[in-house]
């Protein structure tokens, strides 16, 4: 069996040295590390270079899976198409709208919705690199206590923390990059267009949609849903360990 200071190395290890891995299997391993360091707090008599390592070194390990989990959620649905082409997170057109798609369909313009809905899904895209700094702000605010309940909670605990921390100030922050993504992708002009076709129609009723609520609380919804995804792999998926990782484990020694 490993030390507990040869654990803490091996993950810290797995994280810089192999990162398209890093998450995989390692959680609950970190968990049993941060236990043994709770109740080990004097280094063993045959400390190796690495008995330098405290709980706030554990906290970190789980701190840096969670920053590369969530810099690749942004960045994948930040694409072209991270959004309009993932059946899991496309956003469709409002449910108020879909009324007005079957009215212009039967005279031929439903293209015209269809247009509105790609718009929709590229606003999203575009906003979502907003999310990379708020879920810096909420892995840095995340203390010692916050990090034991992760790793001893149910298999979204990390999702539900970020949530809790994040989901005001990410709408907050991505409204006004919406509004402003809409308009330059014409997805209001789009709407206006649209809503002017359909009014012109004989004995339609009035149909009114928040754009901008509609893009944001779907884009929440898919930022959530794919950091709920890491999560899986990170407490999950098991880890590929190489002779040459261990070796650079222990080079130290």
């Amino acid at each position: 069996m490993f030390k507990p200071v040869r654990k803490a190395a091996l993950i810290s290890v797995l994280l810089i040295t192999t990162p398209t891995v890093a998450f995989a299997g390692w959680m609950d391993q970190l968990g049993g590390v941060l236990g043994e360091a709770t109740h080990n707090s004097q280094p063993a008599a045959t400390a190796t270079p690495f008995a330098n390592l405290s709980n706030t070194d554990m906290v970190a390990g789980l701190k840096d899976a969670l920053r590369v989990g969530s810099e690749r959620v942004v960045g994948q649905l930040s694409k072209t198409d991270g959004f309009n082409k993932d059946p899991q997170i496309h956003i469709p057109l409002p449910e108020n709208l879909q009324r007005v798609k079957s009215a212009l369909g039967a005279v031929g313009m439903g293209y015209m919705m269809d247009d509105l809905e790609l718009r929709l899904n590229r606003a999203a895209e575009t906003a979502t690199p907003k999310a990379k700094r708020i879920f810096g702000d909420a892995i840095k605010a995340m203390t010692i206590n916050d990090a034991r309940q992760i790793l001893s909670g149910p298999n979204d605990a990390a999702t539900q923390y970020f949530k809790g921390k994040m989901s005001k100030p990410l709408s907050d922050e991505m409204k006004p990059v919406v509004q402003q993504a809409l308009n330059e992708a014409g997805a209001v002009q789009a709407y206006d267009s649209v809503m002017g076709q359909y009014q012109s129609l004989p004995f339609v009723p009035d149909v009114k949609a928040n754009l901008t609520g509609h893009v944001l609380d779907l884009g929440l919804q898919g930022i959530f849903h794919y950091m709920a995804s890491e999560e899986a792999a990170i407490r999950h998926n098991p880890v590929a360990r190489t002779t040459s990782i261990l070796k650079k484990v222990f080079a130290n020694q």
